[in-house]
């Protein structure tokens, strides 16, 4: 009989056990959403100070700001406020459209900017920010909005709403983005509050509240979570009244909010400086338990609204690593395959009929026999793993294994041959191998893939070829040898 340890096998190394503790190293990014009260205004250089506590204290890695009204006050904010002391942050491009405007400051260091795109309404603009992770290229849109301001105004802010919507609706499926700003909301129950929120088959640009509050913002029991006014006497033209409104918020769209790329951290967001201890009241009333003093009275000093910030995590990676060595393709002398191979993973429910419920391509590395595939796709589970490559056989993990999101999750083929279903390896060089030879990929390797390869031999074909089992760029008797043996064993795919 032909010696079987001819035979390569390929070692699909996923491991049952998840490792939790090897994450990938997400990028946390603080986004942060500021009226800046008129500004430049006529007293900037008065409020330019407690501007500088304030964002200090944010430390904010993007920062969004309503009512900045010309090029020279974002050059004068990006120089006097955000940079005083070193040089951190960079501006986007600014557009002054009509009435006050929106601009965005980011550290350098972290994001890259990449467009400003406004869109008109009848009113002001609202500006979508197109920012980039440098660390992981994860992209973001921030829509920045001021809505109308007043009560009897609520049709006008939800007709500016409609216009928001329109662009969002478009977007692809799974887009990251997020709408910060001054909206000018007083309720649940207020028509462009429902527009931001509402979603059908056909408009899927909504938006998620973080918090859940119905009916009306501005009583008592909601006031951990307002934020205007700072002050309750006036000055420097600024609202009055003390803390009582829900103006300022950030709303996720359905990828930030279930997870992805762009992760939101539900119990980071917060309306800086407000302790829920000052309704009706200013916000630097000692004491103050959210910040210090001096951050309590900047606050107070700079402008009438309170920033709203959050936290989002970049370069969430949802993964499973296999490791696998095809038989054929395997080394002895080296240790090592003779070349990279291509892999298909199916993912497979862990019930019948075992529909596929995610599938992707990667590489197989050559020394540590390991391909990788990225699944943001896949909800949590339990799944088989079903592995192949373009002439070895069909191979199913032994029971279906725990997915987790946001982790690298793994499992072994090569450790053991229980870890395919059936025990349907074959052990070569102290490595467990799925087998190889089914060039027709018919799930089974008999004598049609024999005579397959053993026509492209007396062919002379060379280079690559799905009947080149070793992959050493010819297809000759060693190749017949490999599928030969598997055939006399009448090896065949086993699956659930």
């Amino acid at each position: 009989m032909l010696n079987k340890i001819i035979s390569f096998s390929i070692t699909v190394v996923l491991f049952v056990i998840i490792n939790t503790n090897q994450l990938f190293p997400q990028s946390q990014i603080k986004i942060a959403v500021y009226n800046l009260l008129n500004y430049p205004g006529n007293d900037a250089t008065v409020r330019n100070p407690y501007f500088r506590t304030v964002v200090n204290s944010l430390d904010a890695d993007i920062l969004v700001v309503n009512e900045i009204n010309t090029q020279s006050g974002v050059n004068s904010f990006l120089t006097n406020v955000l940079n005083f002391d070193s040089v951190r942050y960079s501006q986007g491009l600014y557009i002054n459209g009509y009435d006050s405007d929106n601009a965005i400051f980011f550290k350098t260091s972290k994001i890259d900017f990449i467009s400003n795109t406004p869109i008109q309404t009848n009113l002001r603009d609202i500006n979508e920010f197109k920012i980039r992770n440098k660390l992981y290229s994860d992209t973001l849109r921030i829509y920045a909005v001021h809505l109308k301001a007043g009560v009897s105004d609520s049709i006008a802010r939800g007709a500016e709403i409609d216009s928001l919507r329109k662009v969002t609706n478009n977007l692809p499926a799974g887009s990251n983005y997020i709408v910060s700003g001054d909206f000018n909301i007083y309720s649940a129950n207020e028509t462009a509050y429902k527009k931001l929120v509402f979603s059908d088959s056909v408009n899927t640009g909504n938006f998620y509240d973080p918090l859940t509050m119905p009916g009306i913002w501005n009583m008592s029991s909601y006031a951990p979570y307002h934020t205007q006014s700072t002050r309750t006497r006036s000055f420097g033209n600024g609202a009055t009244g003390g803390l009582d409104d829900r103006f300022d918020m950030i709303l996720n769209s359905k990828a930030v909010k279930e997870s992805g790329g762009i992760k939101f951290l539900s119990y980071t967001y917060k309306a800086f400086g407000n302790d829920g201890n000052h309704y009706n009241d200013s916000i630097n009333k000692i004491p103050n338990t959210s910040v210090p003093q001096v951050t309590a009275n900047a606050l107070h000093y700079a402008s009438d609204h309170l920033p709203v910030t959050a936290i989002y995590e970049f370069g969430n990676i949802t993964a499973l690593n296999i490791k696998v060595i095809p038989e054929g393709i395997f080394n002895l002398s080296t240790g090592e395959l003779n070349r990279r191979d291509s892999v298909k993973l199916n993912l497979r429910n862990s019930y019948s009929p075992y529909s596929i419920q995610d599938s992707a391509v990667s590489i197989i590395d050559s020394a540590n026999f390991t391909a990788s595939f990225n699944l943001n796709n896949t909800p949590a589970g339990n799944y088989f793993i079903e592995v192949r490559t373009a002439n070895t056989l069909e191979t199913w993990s032994s029971a279906g294994i725990q997915f987790i999101q946001d982790t690298i999750n793994y499992f072994d083929f090569t450790f053991s041959s229980s870890q395919a279903f059936g025990n349907n390896e074959i052990l070569k060089g102290g490595k467990y191998c799925i087998y190889s030879g089914d060039v027709n990929n018919d799930g089974m390797i008999s004598l049609i893939d024999n005579i397959i390869i053993y026509n492209n031999g007396i062919n002379f074909y060379s280079g690559y070829s799905v009947s080149d089992i070793n992959a050493d760029n010819i297809v000759d008797l060693q190749d017949v040898l490999i599928a030969y043996n598997n055939s006399t064993e009448f090896i065949a795919k086993i699956t659930p």
